[in-house]
C-alpha cells in the first residue's frame, strides 16, 4: 500500500479547526491522490483529515502542514514525522459528540443541526478532537473565530468516518471522563509573526521534555529557564501558552503581584510551593508573567519582600536540577530592570527578544484575527499588513476588533434590539467592508508609539516642486538605504547615518523630510528641538534615548530633527547648567552608534547651520549636508501648479508668468499668494466661481518676497565653507562658530 513519511509544519492562519492536511503536488501525485481525498494520518496515534494542496512555497519540502487540534488527535508535535496514506473511508451512520471533562457547555434547540452543518463532509476517527467554530449566533459561546473541541467519542461504524447529510449527530452535554485529551487551547497557528521565535523556544522547551535523552547522549543538561522581553503586547504571553498546551505539559503560571505578601515568608512559600506542585506534575511549564515585578533589581529597591522574593527565586531556579522536567519561562517588557542575577546561564539560559512584527508577520496576524469574519472582496490583507507599521500583535486584534464594530454601525439601524431573536437573514448578510477597516485604521494607534509621536505622513514627491538636485541627494542618502540595501552590499559601502538638510526658512526642508518618510514607507518620528529640553538634570539625555530605542523597535524609521540648531547648538558657549551640552554628547553617542540600530535614519533640518555644534557634521553622523536654496522659474511654476491644484483658475492665469516675475520667493511665499489670490477673487466677490489673474497680481503686492540678497550670500558661503571642510577665516578673523573639522 503506497504511504510516505512526512514532516510536521504548522498549518496556514486560515486553515485552523477545518480539518485540512496541505500537501505538495508530487506527494498527491505519489499517493494517487486529488484534493478533497480522506488520508490518514499516523503518530502514536491514527487521525484523518482531508487533503489540499500546499502552496507554492511548500512544494518538493516533504512536509504535512496540519492545524494543532489534528497534531493533538495524532498525538505528535511540528518537527515530527508522521506516515500517511490514502483511506479508506466509509459513510458515518451515527456520531457521538461530547465537551472535554474541563468544559461544561449546554446546548440550544438547535445545536446538533449546526454543529452536523459545520462538519459536513468532514472525516473523524473515535477519541478524535473535532472543533466547532462559535459563531455570534448559537449558545455555546467561547469568543466569536475560536473553536469549540468536542471529542468524538462513539463512531458507528469504527475507523476512518466521513459525516455526511444523513449523518445522525448527537450532542451529549455531560464531559466524558477517561478522554485525557483537553483540547482547545491556544497552539501555535494561533500566534503569526514569530517564526524564528517559536523554532527557539521550542527548543529550548519541548526537546527536553519530549526527548530528554537527546541531551544525555550529548552529555549536557537541559536548559532550565527562558526569558522572553519585548514591547508589550508582542505576543509574549500568548507564546508561553502555546508551547505548554502543544507539549501537553502541566501550566503553572505565576502573576507577579498575587505573591507578594505582607507578612514575612508568605512571599517565598508561596513560590516554594508552587515550584514543589509543578515538580509532583512534571513534565511542566512555571510561567512568570511580568517578572520585573517580583524579581527588580535588588540595589534599587527599597522593600525588603522583593529583596528575598528574588532570592528565593534564584535559589528555586538552581535547585532545578534535581526537579526533573520543570522548565521556566518568564516574560518581561522591562528586562533592564530584571536582578542581574537571574540573567545568567544555568537560571535563564536564553533571552529572546519578542518584537514587533515585520511585513509578513502582520499579514499573518490579520489572517490570524480574521478568520473567522466575513471580509468583503475589497479588503486585502496585504495591503493593510503594508499601512500598519509599528503595530503589535495586540494592536493589530485592535483594529480588526474596530473594523468589527463599524461594519455593526451600519446595520444597526436595521435591527430591533427589543426582539429576542435578530433574524439570521440579516446576520448572513453581514459583512466587514475595507472602509470599515480605514475607519479603523484612524482610531487605532500603535502601541510601541503612544509616548513618541510617530505619523506615516500623507505627502509624497509630487507634493514637493521644484528642488530637483536636494530632492535626488535626499533619495540617494534616505530612500536607497531603506528600500534597496542591497546596492550598498554589493558595492561594499554603508550607506549614510544621516542627512542635514539647511537653508532659507520656507523652501521645503520639512516637507522633503516628510515626503521621503513617506515614499519609502517608514515610520516617522518628528522631534522639535525644544519640546525635548528639560530643566531636570538628565531628563533630556533620556528624551533622546528614548526616542532613538522606540525607533529601532518600528524600524524602518526615520528620525526627524527640526531646527536642530535649537536642540544642538556650539558647546562650550554658554555658562549654565549645559543643557545643550549634555544633549548634544547624547546626541553624537547615540549617531555613532547607529551600526547596529539597523533600518534607523537621521534628518535634521536647521536655518542657521553656523549654530550646530561642528562635531555633528562629520562624516558618519550628518554625512550629506544638502542646501536647500531658493527655487528657479521652473520650481516656481511646479510649486504654483501643486497650490491650485484645486482652485478654479480663469483662462487668463498664466502660472508661468507668476513665476517670472516671483525671484526670490520661496516655496511657503508661493502658497500664500495662491491662498491670497482666492481670498482677493471672494473679496471681490462672495460668490466668485474662479481666481483671476488680477487677483494674483493684487495677493503679490501683499506678500514680500523671503529671500533677500544677504540672506542667499550667507547660504552660498556656508555651502563654501561645508565643502572646503577646513578652518576659514571669515573677515579676517578665526570665527570658531564656522570652523568645521
Amino acid at each position: 500500500m503506497n504511504e510516505v513519511q512526512l514532516e510536521v509544519a504548522k498549518a496556514y492562519p486560515n486553515d485552523s479547526g477545518r480539518g485540512i492536511a496541505r500537501l505538495d503536488p508530487d506527494t498527491l501525485l505519489h499517493l494517487k491522490l486529488s484534493p478533497g481525498d480522506i488520508i490518514e494520518i499516523e503518530g502514536a496515534e491514527t487521525t484523518a483529515a482531508k487533503v489540499w494542496r500546499a502552496d507554492r512555497q511548500d512544494w518538493n519540502t516533504d512536509t504535512v502542514r496540519i492545524d494543532g487540534f489534528t497534531r493533538q488527535n495524532a498525538d505528535i508535535s511540528i518537527g515530527e514525522r508522521v506516515t500517511i496514506r490514502k483511506a479508506e473511508e466509509t459513510k458515518a451512520e451515527k456520531l457521538v459528540l461530547a465537551p472535554p471533562e474541563e468544559a461544561s457547555v449546554q446546548f440550544g434547540s438547535d445545536a446538533a443541526g449546526m454543529v452536523k452543518r459545520q462538519i459536513l463532509k468532514r472525516p473523524v476517527v473515535e477519541r478524535d478532537i473535532v472543533p466547532v467554530m462559535s459563531s455570534t449566533n448559537h449558545p455555546f459561546m467561547r469568543s466569536p473565530g475560536q473553536a469549540i473541541p468536542l471529542i468524538a467519542v462513539e463512531t458507528e461504524p469504527d475507523g476512518v468516518c466521513l459525516v455526511t447529510e444523513d449523518t445522525e449527530v448527537e450532542l451529549r452535554e455531560e464531559p466524558i471522563s477517561g478522554f485525557e485529551k483537553t483540547g482547545g487551547g491556544i497552539t501555535y497557528e494561533d500566534i503569526g509573526g514569530l517564526k524564528n521565535e517559536i523554532q527557539r523556544v521550542r527548543e529550548m522547551v519541548e526537546l527536553p521534555m519530549k526527548h530528554p535523552q537527546i541531551f544525555k547522549k550529548l552529555g549536557i543538561e537541559p536548559p532550565k529557564g527562558v526569558l522572553l522581553h519585548g514591547p508589550p503586547g508582542t505576543g509574549k504571553t500568548l507564546l508561553a501558552k502555546a508551547v505548554a498546551n502543544e507539549t501537553s505539559a502541566s501550566f503553572f503560571s505565576i502573576a507577579g503581584p498575587e505573591i507578594i505578601s505582607k507578612y514575612y515568608g508568605e512571599s517565598e512559600q508561596q513560590l516554594r510551593e508552587i515550584f514543589e506542585d509543578a515538580t509532583e506534575e512534571s513534565p511542566s511549564i512555571i510561567f512568570i508573567d511580568e517578572l520585573d515585578s517580583i524579581a527588580p533589581k535588588r540595589e534599587d529597591v527599597t522593600g525588603e519582600v522583593e529583596r528575598r522574593v528574588v532570592a528565593q527565586l534564584l535559589t528555586m531556579m538552581d535547585g532545578l536540577e534535581t526537579r526533573g522536567q520543570v522548565v521556566v519561562i518568564a516574560a518581561t517588557n522591562r528586562v533592564d530592570s530584571v536582578d542581574p542575577a537571574l540573567r545568567r546561564p544555568g537560571r535563564f539560559d536564553r533571552e529572546i527578544e519578542i518584537g514587533v512584527p515585520d511585513e509578513v508577520g502582520r499579514k499573518e496576524i490579520l489572517q490570524i484575527h480574521t478568520r473567522g469574519m466575513p471580509l468583503s472582496d475589497d479588503v486585502s490583507l496585504g495591503h493593510l499588513a503594508d499601512e500598519t507599521h509599528g503595530f503589535v500583535g495586540a494592536d493589530i486584534e485592535s483594529l480588526t476588533k474596530e473594523a468589527a464594530m463599524k461594519a455593526l454601525r451600519r446595520y444597526l439601524p436595521k435591527i430591533d434590539l427589543d426582539e429576542e431573536d435578530i433574524p439570521p437573514s440579516l446576520i448572513d448578510r453581514m459583512i466587514v467592508k475595507r472602509e470599515d477597516f480605514e475607519g479603523a485604521l484612524g482610531d487605532v494607534e500603535p502601541s510601541a508609539m503612544r509616548e513618541v509621536l510617530v505619523e506615516l505622513p500623507k505627502i509624497s514627491w509630487d507634493d514637493v516642486g521644484g528642488l530637483d538636485d536636494p530632492k535626488q541627494t535626499v533619495k540617494e542618502s534616505v530612500e536607497w538605504p531603506l528600500t534597496s540595501r542591497a546596492r550598498f552590499d554589493r558595492m561594499g559601502v554603508d550607506p549614510p547615518k544621516g542627512v542635514l538638510l539647511y537653508g532659507p526658512p520656507g523652501t521645503g526642508k520639512t516637507l522633503i523630510a516628510k515626503a521621503v518618510a513617506n515614499e519609502t514607507n517608514a515610520n516617522f518620528i518628528s522631534v522639535r528641538g525644544p519640546q525635548l529640553l528639560s530643566k531636570w538634570v538628565g531628563e533630556s539625555e533620556k528624551a533622546i534615548r528614548q526616542t532613538f530605542r522606540k525607533a529601532r523597535q518600528v524600524s524602518p524609521t526615520i528620525i526627524f530633527f527640526d531646527e536642530l540648531d535649537s536642540l544642538a547648538p556650539n558647546r562650550g558657549g554658554e555658562t549654565g547648567n549645559n543643557v545643550s551640552e549634555r544633549v548634544v554628547n547624547q546626541l553624537l553617542t547615540e549617531l555613532d552608534g547607529l551600526e547596529e540600530s539597523g533600518n534607523v535614519m537621521v534628518i535634521g533640518a536647521t536655518n542657521r547651520p553656523d549654530m550646530i555644534d561642528p562635531a555633528l557634521i562629520r562624516s558618519g553622523r550628518f554625512d550629506r549636508l544638502v542646501l536647500i536654496g531658493q527655487p528657479d522659474e521652473e520650481g516656481r511654476e511646479q510649486i504654483l501648479k501643486i497650490h491650485t491644484r484645486d482652485s478654479p483658475l480663469a483662462p487668463d492665469v498664466s502660472l508661468r508668468e507668476i513665476a517670472e516675475v516671483t525671484d526670490g520667493y520661496v516655496g511657503s511665499d508661493l502658497e500664500t499668494i495662491s491662498r491670497e489670490a482666492a481670498i482677493e477673487a471672494l473679496r471681490d466677490d462672495p460668490d466668485a466661481r474662479e481666481v483671476e489673474m488680477q487677483h494674483f497680481r493684487r495677493a503679490m503686492e501683499s506678500v514680500r518676497p523671503t529671500i533677500t540678497e544677504d540672506l542667499m550670500s550667507y547660504y552660498e558661503e556656508m555651502k563654501d565653507q561645508f565643502k572646503g571642510g577646513g578652518t576659514e577665516q571669515l573677515g579676517g578673523r578665526r570665527d570658531g562658530r564656522i570652523g568645521f573639522q
